[in-house]
């Protein structure tokens, strides 16, 4: 399979199954975002801001929610810097918790670097996507590549953890198949 065609294919939390031993894990990642996410309108909302024109930095305080496209940012402080008038970077402290299509990830801090698409969250880091969670120290997604990688420097013996639940049997009544269950009536 092509590396094109497995991207749409694995979610973004499909990196538990490859990082429940390790120390580290890299591997591909679908988020679930559209492409136009990129060039999307970036839209914040706060209890108060504070800019420093000279420095050219806002400071949003008192639960900061920013939207682009299809993730949202949620955090307790944002510092944005420009560069020429545009976003740059987006420093995010506190109760950071990043939403995507396909699960969310929360950590102590986060930086979103707006022209690469790259989102760094570091702290007790958590990765949910429906019953499954995942935990380390850093993670950093690369939106436009489609990749992940979580490491747990930091954590009890520098080991990336995760805890997967199984999809529900299929069988009726969830009753193991019996052996005459398996056979053939017709000889």
């Amino acid at each position: 399979m092509r590396l094109g065609q497995m991207r749409r294919w694995v979610p973004i939390f499909a990196l538990f199954a490859l990082c429940a031993g390790p120390a580290s894990a890299q591997v591909t990642t679908g988020l679930g975002l559209s492409p136009k996410d990129a060039n999307a309108p970036i839209q914040v909302s706060s209890d108060n801001f504070d800019a420093d024109l000279n420095a050219k930095t806002g400071v949003y305080t008192g639960n900061v929610i920013i939207v682009q496209g299809d993730m949202t940012l949620h955090a307790d402080k944002v510092r944005i810097n420009t560069v020429a008038g545009k976003p740059d970077k987006i420093y995010a402290n506190g109760n950071v918790l990043f939403v995507a299509p396909n699960g969310n990830a929360k950590g102590d801090a986060g930086v979103y670097e707006v022209a690469p698409r790259l989102i760094t969250l570091t702290g007790r880091v958590v990765l949910n996507k429906e019953k499954n969670v995942m935990r380390g120290t850093t993670l950093v997604v690369n939106l436009v590549t489609g990749m992940a990688h979580l490491n747990a420097k930091g954590m009890t013996g520098n080991r990336v953890q995760g805890l997967f639940t199984p999809p529900p049997s299929t069988q009726s009544n969830n009753k193991p198949a019996t052996p005459q269950d398996t056979q053939n009536p017709n000889p």
